[in-house]
């Protein structure tokens, strides 16, 4: 084992510590601040008040929604970015990454641009009975653009820290590729999988600018939070922020609970 103290006398554990505790005190005191200003029975009335419920249902269903979606296609071109190299594998990851760096209206704006009312694939959406805007369709790609990225990231590097040595292996056994995937790979990445999970079902609750771009209607909880702030000021967003925290502390501590009980 190597020492925590160096020979100047610093406790590196005691500063990491320190620092740690620094920023997670950042993270806390407003949420707690939140919750402490907020009286129960203001929340419950903004609770049971049915254009609240509504946002919330809409969150929670646009985002495992987006979120299945993001896992279903994510997970594979992880692996795929995972077990390839050279130029293509570079422009293709700087492409799923290009997500994270853009400000969310504008990438609500991209959207619009190839599923907007006025583009070829949002009339012919229409046309068939699936509005790709101010509809939960809409809710749907605007998250799934701004949160899929973590799962492809997260996953593409739980991946890579796999021991190929151990997928040549079942190889030589007789496994396919795809059965060893199944039972060695992801079995052994599920961790970062589930990380990445975790992470696109976060920032797909969280998701405003893109979705108030693409979808202003139905109300998912943040676009709800903006406008009661607007319309009824602070005082009324505030109890809704609460549902809000509320509704993805539960849904996160359930992700959570894949991670210590893997389903493959």
């Amino acid at each position: 084992m190597f020492p925590t103290r160096s020979t100047d006398g610093v406790d590196a554990l005691s500063v990491a510590f320190l620092l740690g505790a620094a920023l997670f005190g950042y993270y806390l005191l407003p949420l707690v601040s939140l919750v402490a200003t907020q009286s129960p029975a203001a929340v419950v009335a903004r609770i049971t008040s049915p254009e609240v419920a509504t946002a919330a249902v809409t969150s929670v269903t646009a985002a495992l929604v987006s979120t299945v979606l993001a896992v279903c296609c994510g997970v594979p071109l992880a692996y795929w970015l995972a077990r390839r190299e050279g130029w293509l594998q570079t422009l293709v990851t700087a492409l799923v990454v290009l997500p994270l760096v853009l400000p969310p209206v504008v990438s609500g704006m991209v959207l619009l641009t190839v599923v907007g009312p006025n583009t070829l694939v949002g009339r012919l959406a229409a046309a068939g009975g699936v509005p790709l805007t101010r509809s939960l369709a809409g809710v749907v790609l605007a998250q799934t653009f701004v949160a899929s990225p973590f799962v492809v990231v997260t996953a593409k590097a739980a991946f890579e820290s796999v021991d190929r040595s151990l997928e040549h292996a079942a190889r030589t056994l007789g496994e396919g590729r795809v059965a060893t995937f199944r039972r060695v790979t992801l079995p052994l990445a599920w961790p970062g999988v589930v990380a990445g999970v975790t992470l696109a079902f976060a920032r797909a609750m969280g998701e405003f600018g893109a979705t108030i771009m693409l979808a202003y209607y139905p109300r998912t909880l943040p676009v709800e939070i903006w406008v009661s702030f607007t319309t009824l000021g602070l005082d009324a967003a505030f109890p809704v922020a609460v549902v809000l925290l509320c509704v993805s502390v539960v849904t996160l501590a359930v992700l959570d609970r894949l991670d210590s009980n893997p389903l493959v």
